[in-house]
Protein backbone atom coordinates (compact mmCIF):
# COMPACT_ATOMS: atom_id res chain seq x y z
CA UNK A 1 0.00 0.00 0.00
CA UNK A 2 1.35 3.19 -0.96
CA UNK A 3 1.61 5.40 2.16
CA UNK A 4 1.03 9.65 2.00
CA UNK A 5 4.51 10.62 3.10
CA UNK A 6 3.87 13.77 5.49
CA UNK A 7 5.90 16.56 6.62
CA UNK A 8 4.67 18.20 9.81
CA UNK A 9 5.93 21.73 10.47
CA UNK A 10 5.83 22.31 14.07
CA UNK A 11 7.79 23.96 17.26
CA UNK A 12 7.98 20.69 19.69
CA UNK A 13 4.69 20.83 20.77
CA UNK A 14 1.54 20.89 18.74
CA UNK A 15 3.08 18.75 15.67
CA UNK A 16 4.24 15.83 18.17
CA UNK A 17 0.62 15.95 19.56
CA UNK A 18 -1.11 15.69 16.16
CA UNK A 19 1.65 13.29 14.99
CA UNK A 20 0.43 11.01 18.52
CA UNK A 21 -2.82 11.17 18.07
CA UNK A 22 -3.31 11.15 14.04
CA UNK A 23 -0.69 9.48 12.51
CA UNK A 24 1.36 7.54 14.98
CA UNK A 25 -0.35 4.14 14.01
CA UNK A 26 -1.95 5.08 11.07
CA UNK A 27 -0.70 2.80 8.56
CA UNK A 28 -1.83 4.85 5.35
CA UNK A 29 0.61 7.99 6.58
CA UNK A 30 4.20 7.78 6.61
CA UNK A 31 5.65 11.07 8.54
CA UNK A 32 8.91 11.41 6.56
CA UNK A 33 9.86 14.57 8.88
CA UNK A 34 9.06 17.60 11.15
CA UNK A 35 10.50 20.66 11.05
CA UNK A 36 11.01 23.39 13.53
CA UNK A 37 10.79 26.83 14.66
CA UNK A 38 10.27 29.64 17.11
CA UNK A 39 12.43 27.64 19.50
CA UNK A 40 16.18 27.32 19.56
CA UNK A 41 18.37 24.39 19.55
CA UNK A 42 15.31 21.59 18.82
CA UNK A 43 16.11 21.59 15.12
CA UNK A 44 18.79 18.11 14.01
CA UNK A 45 17.04 16.10 16.11
CA UNK A 46 14.91 12.82 15.91
CA UNK A 47 11.73 12.47 17.04
CA UNK A 48 12.86 8.85 19.18
CA UNK A 49 11.54 5.66 18.05
CA UNK A 50 10.66 4.91 21.30
CA UNK A 51 7.70 7.70 20.60
CA UNK A 52 7.36 7.44 17.74
CA UNK A 53 6.14 4.01 17.47
CA UNK A 54 6.21 0.40 15.45
CA UNK A 55 5.83 2.23 12.02
CA UNK A 56 9.25 4.46 12.80
CA UNK A 57 11.70 2.45 14.15
CA UNK A 58 14.38 4.50 13.83
CA UNK A 59 12.20 7.58 14.62
CA UNK A 60 11.92 10.51 12.58
CA UNK A 61 13.79 13.62 12.19
CA UNK A 62 13.56 17.03 12.97
CA UNK A 63 14.87 19.62 10.34
CA UNK A 64 14.91 23.09 10.35
CA UNK A 65 11.60 24.60 8.76
CA UNK A 66 13.82 26.90 6.19
CA UNK A 67 14.77 23.76 4.30
CA UNK A 68 11.07 22.93 4.10
CA UNK A 69 11.41 23.48 0.22
CA UNK A 70 14.28 20.52 -0.27
CA UNK A 71 12.53 18.12 1.77
CA UNK A 72 9.25 18.64 0.00
CA UNK A 73 10.78 18.12 -3.07
CA UNK A 74 13.78 15.54 -2.33
CA UNK A 75 11.42 13.35 -0.15
CA UNK A 76 8.54 13.33 -2.55
CA UNK A 77 6.29 14.48 0.05
CA UNK A 78 2.34 14.48 -0.39
CA UNK A 79 1.51 16.69 2.51
CA UNK A 80 2.55 19.24 5.06
CA UNK A 81 0.42 19.69 8.18
CA UNK A 82 0.90 23.06 10.26
CA UNK A 83 0.76 22.43 13.80
CA UNK A 84 2.39 25.37 15.50
CA UNK A 85 0.77 28.33 17.39
CA UNK A 86 0.62 31.97 17.55
CA UNK A 87 1.29 33.04 14.04
CA UNK A 88 -0.12 35.96 11.76
CA UNK A 89 -2.64 34.30 9.26
CA UNK A 90 -0.06 35.49 6.64
CA UNK A 91 2.40 33.35 8.00
CA UNK A 92 0.09 30.36 8.02
CA UNK A 93 -0.60 31.38 4.19
CA UNK A 94 3.17 32.12 3.42
CA UNK A 95 3.87 28.64 4.83
CA UNK A 96 0.85 26.94 2.39
CA UNK A 97 2.16 28.91 -0.53
CA UNK A 98 5.39 27.80 -0.11
CA UNK A 99 4.49 23.96 0.75
CA UNK A 100 1.90 24.24 -2.62
CA UNK A 101 4.29 25.35 -4.75
CA UNK A 102 6.67 22.72 -4.38
CA UNK A 103 4.05 20.21 -5.09
CA UNK A 104 2.37 19.06 -1.61
CA UNK A 105 -0.74 19.70 -0.13
CA UNK A 106 -1.07 21.75 2.57
CA UNK A 107 -3.81 20.77 5.50
CA UNK A 108 -4.15 22.08 9.28
CA UNK A 109 -5.67 19.71 12.06
CA UNK A 110 -8.47 20.99 13.85
CA UNK A 111 -10.04 19.99 17.23
CA UNK A 112 -12.41 17.29 16.72
CA UNK A 113 -9.49 15.16 15.01
CA UNK A 114 -6.35 16.15 18.39
CA UNK A 115 -8.59 16.18 21.11
CA UNK A 116 -8.36 13.72 23.68
CA UNK A 117 -11.84 13.05 25.57
CA UNK A 118 -11.08 12.86 29.71
CA UNK A 119 -13.00 10.58 32.07
CA UNK A 120 -13.04 14.02 34.24
CA UNK A 121 -14.36 17.16 34.25
CA UNK A 122 -11.95 19.32 32.17
CA UNK A 123 -11.66 23.31 32.17
CA UNK A 124 -9.17 24.92 29.35
CA UNK A 125 -7.85 27.79 29.43
CA UNK A 126 -6.12 29.64 25.92
CA UNK A 127 -5.76 32.83 24.45
CA UNK A 128 -5.81 35.16 21.46
CA UNK A 129 -2.33 35.81 21.63
CA UNK A 130 0.60 35.04 23.93
CA UNK A 131 0.75 37.42 26.70
CA UNK A 132 -2.77 38.00 26.89
CA UNK A 133 -2.82 36.85 30.54
CA UNK A 134 -3.39 33.22 30.34
CA UNK A 135 -1.33 31.61 33.01
CA UNK A 136 -2.56 34.14 35.47
CA UNK A 137 -6.36 32.91 34.90
CA UNK A 138 -5.74 29.79 34.92
CA UNK A 139 -4.18 30.19 38.47
CA UNK A 140 -7.49 32.27 39.21
CA UNK A 141 -9.56 28.92 37.77
CA UNK A 142 -7.82 26.79 39.77
CA UNK A 143 -8.27 28.85 43.00
CA UNK A 144 -11.99 28.98 42.55
CA UNK A 145 -11.92 24.85 41.74
CA UNK A 146 -10.16 24.29 45.03
CA UNK A 147 -12.07 26.55 47.27
CA UNK A 148 -14.91 24.37 46.03
CA UNK A 149 -13.23 21.35 48.01
CA UNK A 150 -12.00 19.70 44.68
CA UNK A 151 -8.80 18.51 43.83
CA UNK A 152 -7.33 19.91 40.30
CA UNK A 153 -4.31 18.69 38.25
CA UNK A 154 -2.93 21.83 35.65
CA UNK A 155 -1.59 19.76 32.68
CA UNK A 156 0.72 22.19 30.73
CA UNK A 157 1.27 22.59 26.95
CA UNK A 158 3.75 20.90 25.80
CA UNK A 159 7.80 22.80 26.07
CA UNK A 160 10.11 19.54 25.62
CA UNK A 161 13.07 20.78 24.95
CA UNK A 162 15.58 17.92 25.97
CA UNK A 163 15.43 14.36 26.25
CA UNK A 164 12.34 13.51 24.64
CA UNK A 165 11.88 10.03 25.84
CA UNK A 166 12.78 11.10 29.72
CA UNK A 167 9.85 13.73 29.04
CA UNK A 168 7.12 11.69 27.58
CA UNK A 169 5.28 11.81 30.74
CA UNK A 170 6.53 14.37 33.32
CA UNK A 171 4.85 15.05 37.32
CA UNK A 172 6.15 18.32 38.70
CA UNK A 173 4.83 18.42 42.66
CA UNK A 174 8.14 19.71 44.24
CA UNK A 175 10.84 22.32 43.15
CA UNK A 176 12.78 18.98 43.39
CA UNK A 177 11.32 17.49 40.71
CA UNK A 178 11.89 20.99 38.76
CA UNK A 179 15.40 20.02 39.31
CA UNK A 180 15.14 16.59 38.57
CA UNK A 181 13.69 17.35 35.20
CA UNK A 182 15.93 19.71 34.41
CA UNK A 183 13.70 22.45 32.98
CA UNK A 184 14.10 25.58 31.32
CA UNK A 185 13.42 28.91 32.79
CA UNK A 186 10.18 28.91 30.68
CA UNK A 187 9.01 25.91 32.18
CA UNK A 188 9.54 26.91 35.57
CA UNK A 189 7.52 30.54 34.48
CA UNK A 190 4.39 27.99 33.95
CA UNK A 191 5.35 25.47 36.81
CA UNK A 192 6.36 27.47 39.57
CA UNK A 193 3.28 29.24 40.66
CA UNK A 194 1.09 25.98 41.03
CA UNK A 195 3.51 24.16 43.00
CA UNK A 196 3.55 27.44 45.68
CA UNK A 197 0.16 26.95 45.82
CA UNK A 198 0.20 23.14 46.47
CA UNK A 199 -0.97 22.02 43.21
CA UNK A 200 0.36 19.13 41.00
CA UNK A 201 1.16 20.24 37.01
CA UNK A 202 1.82 17.63 34.42
CA UNK A 203 3.79 18.11 31.13
CA UNK A 204 5.79 16.24 28.60
CA UNK A 205 5.33 14.92 24.79
CA UNK A 206 2.95 11.72 25.26
CA UNK A 207 -0.15 13.55 26.54
CA UNK A 208 -2.80 10.79 26.61
CA UNK A 209 -0.51 8.67 29.00
CA UNK A 210 -0.62 12.69 30.68
CA UNK A 211 -4.26 12.79 30.84
CA UNK A 212 -4.33 9.11 32.25
CA UNK A 213 -1.94 9.85 34.90
CA UNK A 214 -3.92 13.39 35.75
CA UNK A 215 -7.03 11.41 36.04
CA UNK A 216 -6.20 9.40 39.00
CA UNK A 217 -5.46 12.42 41.32
CA UNK A 218 -8.23 15.05 40.24
CA UNK A 219 -11.13 15.72 40.29
CA UNK A 220 -10.80 18.59 37.78
CA UNK A 221 -8.50 18.67 35.00
CA UNK A 222 -7.27 22.18 34.05
CA UNK A 223 -5.66 22.68 30.97
CA UNK A 224 -3.25 25.36 30.46
CA UNK A 225 -2.66 26.12 26.98
CA UNK A 226 1.04 27.77 25.30
CA UNK A 227 0.72 30.24 23.15
CA UNK A 228 -2.47 30.39 21.71
CA UNK A 229 -3.12 27.23 20.95
CA UNK A 230 -6.50 25.29 21.35
CA UNK A 231 -6.78 22.67 23.80
CA UNK A 232 -5.60 18.93 23.57
CA UNK A 233 -8.42 18.37 25.58
CA UNK A 234 -12.26 18.49 25.41
CA UNK A 235 -13.17 20.90 27.37
CA UNK A 236 -16.52 21.39 28.86
CA UNK A 237 -15.55 24.93 29.61
CA UNK A 238 -13.07 27.11 27.27
CA UNK A 239 -12.14 30.42 28.98
CA UNK A 240 -10.19 32.33 26.53
CA UNK A 241 -7.83 35.33 27.55
CA UNK A 242 -7.98 38.31 25.23
CA UNK A 243 -5.78 41.34 24.81
CA UNK A 244 -7.18 44.88 24.15
CA UNK A 245 -3.48 46.04 24.10
CA UNK A 246 -3.27 44.35 20.99
CA UNK A 247 -6.57 44.79 19.93
CA UNK A 248 -7.95 43.14 16.36
CA UNK A 249 -5.59 40.16 17.08
CA UNK A 250 -7.75 38.41 18.14
CA UNK A 251 -9.15 37.81 14.55
CA UNK A 252 -5.50 38.21 12.81
CA UNK A 253 -3.44 35.62 14.54
CA UNK A 254 -3.32 31.65 14.28
CA UNK A 255 -5.46 29.57 16.24
CA UNK A 256 -6.07 32.72 18.32
CA UNK A 257 -8.97 33.13 15.93
CA UNK A 258 -9.71 29.39 16.43
CA UNK A 259 -10.36 30.22 20.68
CA UNK A 260 -11.88 33.23 20.06
CA UNK A 261 -14.94 31.39 18.20
CA UNK A 262 -14.68 28.31 20.01
CA UNK A 263 -14.78 29.89 23.79
CA UNK A 264 -17.44 29.79 26.34
CA UNK A 265 -15.79 32.52 27.73
CA UNK A 266 -13.75 35.41 27.14
CA UNK A 267 -11.67 37.10 29.95
CA UNK A 268 -10.93 40.76 28.20
CA UNK A 269 -7.41 41.07 30.60
CA UNK A 270 -5.35 44.08 31.67
CA UNK A 271 -8.78 46.52 30.91
CA UNK A 272 -6.51 48.75 33.91
CA UNK A 273 -3.70 49.43 30.80
CA UNK A 274 -5.97 49.65 27.84
CA UNK A 275 -8.48 52.48 26.97
CA UNK A 276 -11.60 52.27 26.47
CA UNK A 277 -11.83 52.26 23.26
CA UNK A 278 -9.79 49.04 23.03
CA UNK A 279 -11.70 47.58 25.25
CA UNK A 280 -14.52 48.03 23.14
CA UNK A 281 -13.19 46.92 19.98
CA UNK A 282 -12.06 43.56 21.68
CA UNK A 283 -15.77 43.54 22.98
CA UNK A 284 -17.42 44.41 19.96
CA UNK A 285 -14.44 41.81 17.81
CA UNK A 286 -15.46 39.04 20.03
CA UNK A 287 -19.10 39.14 19.70
CA UNK A 288 -18.62 39.40 15.77
CA UNK A 289 -17.22 35.79 15.73
CA UNK A 290 -18.73 34.57 19.06
CA UNK A 291 -22.11 35.86 20.04
CA UNK A 292 -22.85 33.69 22.58
CA UNK A 293 -19.51 33.55 24.85
CA UNK A 294 -19.82 35.16 27.79
CA UNK A 295 -17.32 37.80 28.31
CA UNK A 296 -15.81 38.65 31.69
CA UNK A 297 -13.70 41.92 31.74
CA UNK A 298 -10.63 41.69 34.43
CA UNK A 299 -7.16 43.20 35.30
CA UNK A 300 -3.61 42.32 36.21
CA UNK A 301 -3.44 42.87 39.97
CA UNK A 302 0.24 43.83 40.19
CA UNK A 303 2.34 43.84 43.99
CA UNK A 304 6.02 44.16 45.37
CA UNK A 305 7.71 40.97 46.61
CA UNK A 306 11.00 41.59 48.24
CA UNK A 307 11.39 45.43 49.23
CA UNK A 308 10.41 48.42 47.56
CA UNK A 309 11.88 50.23 43.90
CA UNK A 310 10.80 53.50 44.55
CA UNK A 311 13.54 56.16 43.98
CA UNK A 312 15.62 53.10 42.71
CA UNK A 313 17.33 52.25 38.94
CA UNK A 314 15.86 48.87 38.01
CA UNK A 315 16.67 46.34 35.25
CA UNK A 316 14.05 44.60 34.47
CA UNK A 317 13.30 40.92 33.51
CA UNK A 318 9.98 39.68 31.51
CA UNK A 319 8.50 37.13 30.55
CA UNK A 320 10.37 36.16 27.51
CA UNK A 321 7.78 34.30 25.19
CA UNK A 322 5.57 37.02 25.57
CA UNK A 323 8.70 39.51 23.92
CA UNK A 324 9.37 37.79 21.61
CA UNK A 325 6.94 35.72 19.00
CA UNK A 326 4.05 37.40 21.48
CA UNK A 327 5.00 40.59 19.95
CA UNK A 328 4.30 42.60 23.00
CA UNK A 329 6.97 45.70 23.75
CA UNK A 330 6.91 45.72 27.28
CA UNK A 331 5.21 44.21 29.80
CA UNK A 332 3.98 43.78 34.06
CA UNK A 333 7.64 44.96 35.06
CA UNK A 334 7.63 48.20 33.04
CA UNK A 335 4.45 48.62 34.15
CA UNK A 336 5.07 48.19 37.62
CA UNK A 337 8.49 50.44 37.53
CA UNK A 338 6.44 53.09 36.48
CA UNK A 339 3.36 52.40 38.87
CA UNK A 340 5.76 51.55 42.13
CA UNK A 341 8.33 54.88 41.46
CA UNK A 342 11.86 53.05 40.42
CA UNK A 343 14.02 55.88 39.55
CA UNK A 344 15.23 54.99 36.18
CA UNK A 345 14.68 51.60 34.16
CA UNK A 346 18.18 50.92 32.72
CA UNK A 347 18.88 49.79 29.34
CA UNK A 348 20.53 46.51 29.57
CA UNK A 349 21.52 46.17 25.93
CA UNK A 350 25.09 47.33 26.00
CA UNK A 351 25.18 44.43 28.32
CA UNK A 352 24.08 41.14 26.60
CA UNK A 353 26.06 39.25 24.64
CA UNK A 354 26.00 36.25 22.24
CA UNK A 355 22.16 34.90 21.93
CA UNK A 356 20.46 36.70 24.45
CA UNK A 357 22.54 39.98 21.93
CA UNK A 358 20.87 37.90 19.05
CA UNK A 359 17.62 38.40 20.34
CA UNK A 360 17.55 41.76 21.39
CA UNK A 361 18.69 42.77 18.20
CA UNK A 362 16.21 40.55 16.60
CA UNK A 363 13.42 42.48 18.53
CA UNK A 364 14.66 46.26 18.68
CA UNK A 365 11.32 48.01 19.95
CA UNK A 366 11.59 46.07 23.26
CA UNK A 367 11.59 48.82 26.19
CA UNK A 368 14.79 48.59 27.75
CA UNK A 369 14.10 44.95 29.34
CA UNK A 370 15.81 41.91 29.02
CA UNK A 371 13.22 38.58 28.08
CA UNK A 372 13.82 35.70 30.31
CA UNK A 373 15.52 33.68 27.61
CA UNK A 374 16.31 30.36 28.65
CA UNK A 375 16.05 27.22 26.89
CA UNK A 376 19.28 25.86 28.19
CA UNK A 377 22.41 26.52 30.51
CA UNK A 378 24.23 29.19 28.14
CA UNK A 379 21.47 31.18 27.74
CA UNK A 380 20.93 31.26 31.71
CA UNK A 381 24.39 32.29 32.23
CA UNK A 382 24.23 35.11 29.48
CA UNK A 383 21.10 36.25 31.17
CA UNK A 384 23.06 36.10 34.35
CA UNK A 385 25.77 38.03 33.19
CA UNK A 386 23.70 40.80 31.45
CA UNK A 387 22.10 41.53 35.11
CA UNK A 388 24.75 41.37 37.16
CA UNK A 389 26.79 44.02 34.79
CA UNK A 390 23.91 46.16 34.55
CA UNK A 391 24.54 49.51 36.89
CA UNK A 392 20.81 49.29 38.37
CA UNK A 393 20.21 49.07 41.99
CA UNK A 394 17.31 46.42 41.58
CA UNK A 395 16.83 43.85 39.55
CA UNK A 396 12.89 44.04 39.09
CA UNK A 397 12.04 40.11 37.79
CA UNK A 398 8.45 40.39 36.22
CA UNK A 399 9.13 36.52 35.23
CA UNK A 400 6.62 34.42 37.29
CA UNK A 401 10.05 32.34 38.15
CA UNK A 402 12.25 32.70 41.02
CA UNK A 403 15.41 33.71 39.65
CA UNK A 404 17.79 33.40 42.48
CA UNK A 405 17.63 29.56 42.37
CA UNK A 406 18.66 29.30 39.09
CA UNK A 407 20.94 32.69 38.53
CA UNK A 408 24.05 34.01 40.88
CA UNK A 409 22.85 37.35 41.11
CA UNK A 410 25.01 40.18 42.68
CA UNK A 411 22.10 42.59 43.58
CA UNK A 412 18.44 42.56 45.14
CA UNK A 413 15.70 41.19 43.14
CA UNK A 414 12.56 42.31 43.74
CA UNK A 415 9.65 40.09 42.10
CA UNK A 416 6.84 41.84 40.13
CA UNK A 417 3.98 39.45 41.18
CA UNK A 418 0.45 39.64 39.27
CA UNK A 419 -3.07 38.00 39.68
CA UNK A 420 -5.87 38.46 37.90
CA UNK A 421 -8.80 40.27 38.95
CA UNK A 422 -12.35 40.40 37.67
CA UNK A 423 -13.78 43.66 37.04
CA UNK A 424 -17.36 43.03 35.35
CA UNK A 425 -19.25 40.58 34.07
CA UNK A 426 -20.44 37.35 34.95
CA UNK A 427 -18.57 35.76 37.79
CA UNK A 428 -16.13 33.05 36.48
CA UNK A 429 -16.77 31.55 39.76
CA UNK A 430 -20.74 31.54 38.48
CA UNK A 431 -19.65 30.11 34.92
CA UNK A 432 -17.60 27.03 36.82
CA UNK A 433 -20.76 26.01 38.75
CA UNK A 434 -21.90 23.24 36.11
CA UNK A 435 -18.26 21.75 35.89
CA UNK A 436 -18.06 21.60 40.09
CA UNK A 437 -21.52 20.33 40.32
CA UNK A 438 -20.50 17.46 37.19
CA UNK A 439 -17.30 17.21 39.40
CA UNK A 440 -19.39 16.04 43.01
CA UNK A 441 -21.83 13.95 41.06
CA UNK A 442 -19.17 12.09 39.63
CA UNK A 443 -16.52 11.32 42.15
CA UNK A 444 -13.29 9.76 41.07
CA UNK A 445 -12.64 6.43 42.54
CA UNK A 446 -10.38 6.77 45.72
CA UNK A 447 -11.37 10.32 46.21
CA UNK A 448 -12.22 11.23 50.22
Amino acid sequence: MDRTRTVIMGAAGRDFHDFNVVYRDEPSVEVVAFTATQIPGIADRRYPAELAGALYPDGIPILAEDELERIVREARVDRVVFAYSDVAHETVMHAASRALASGADFELLGPRSTMLESTRPVVATGAARTGAGKSQTTRYLARLIEEAGLVTAVIRHPMPYGDLVAQRCQRFASYADLDRHETTIEEREEYEPHLDAGRIVYAGVDYEQILRAAEKEADVVLWDGGNNDFPFYRPDLFVVVADPLRAGHEQRFHPGEVNARMADVVVINKVDSATAEQVATVAASIRSMNPTAAIVKARSDLALEGGEIAGRSVVVVEDGPTLTHGGMTYGAGIVAARRFGASEVVDPRPFASGELARTLAKYPDLDRLLPAMGYGDVQMRELEAALNASPADVVLAATPIDLTRILRLEKPVVRVRYELEEVDGPSLRTLLEPVVARAKADPRPGAD
